[in-house]
């Protein structure tokens, strides 16, 4: 059984994490609709959705599941692509701007992660400020992979043939079930290892260089 102490210091870590859990999301959605609103697609705005309180963009199943167990989702972003003047090169365009805003926070964060090192700030807030830069790196490259319901799938049909485009949508129910199958046979894990490693050893050598 746990202690008061123990549990305080559950909450604690806990807590810890929400930050970065919640930038790196709203960051990501509202990059998406923001787009789209620009690219000509007002369907996002209309549904609330450019907006930075994070209520508006999380699945409250999918936000508790990535808190608890690492491995979860947020409200879909609704995009109608019939807006667009160019379909695909702007559904690319859209799908694109949410793992490049978390690419870019990852950096920003980087940057705020230095500047926090040089004044000596405590424990918890260059904590913060690591763990936003992780959770951006990993949300990034987690969805451009090439399933759906990820950023990469739709990059990967908008640059199909208009045919192959069609098939790819008619089996993308079978692409969700192996994306399920990756994640929960942690193939997924190995698969972004590498990209995750690469980009956090840049990180560390960009943060090394700022407080140098």
């Amino acid at each position: 059984m746990l202690g008061s102490i123990d549990i305080i210091d559950f909450l604690i870590s806990k807590l810890v994490i929400l930050p970065g859990l919640l930038i790196a999301i709203t960051m990501h959605e509202l990059a998406h609709g923001y787009s789209a609103y620009k690219l000509g697609d007002s369907t996002a705005k209309n549904a609330g959705r450019l907006t930075l309180n994070p209520l508006a963009h999380i699945d409250i199943l999918g936000f508790v599941l990535l808190f608890t167990v690492g491995f979860g989702w947020a409200k879909p972003v609704p995009i109608n692509p019939s807006f667009f003047k160019n379909r695909k090169k702007d559904t690319i365009i859209v799908s694109i701007a949410g793992p490049f805003t978390n690419f870019f926070l990852a950096i920003v964060s980087s940057v705020l992660f230095a500047i926090a090192y040089k004044l000596n700030s405590g424990p918890i807030l260059l904590l913060m400020l690591e763990l936003l830069i992780r959770y951006n790196i990993v949300l990034g490259f987690f969805n451009l992979l090439p399933f759906p319901p990820l950023d990469g799938s739709k990059i990967v049909a908008s640059l199909l043939p208009v045919k192959y485009e069609i098939k790819f949508y008619q089996y993308e129910k079978y692409l969700y079930l192996i994306l399920i199958f990756l994640i929960v046979s942690n193939t997924i894990d190995k698969i972004l290892g590498k990209w995750i490693i690469v980009s956090s050893q840049a990180i560390s050598k960009l943060i090394l260089i700022l407080i140098s």
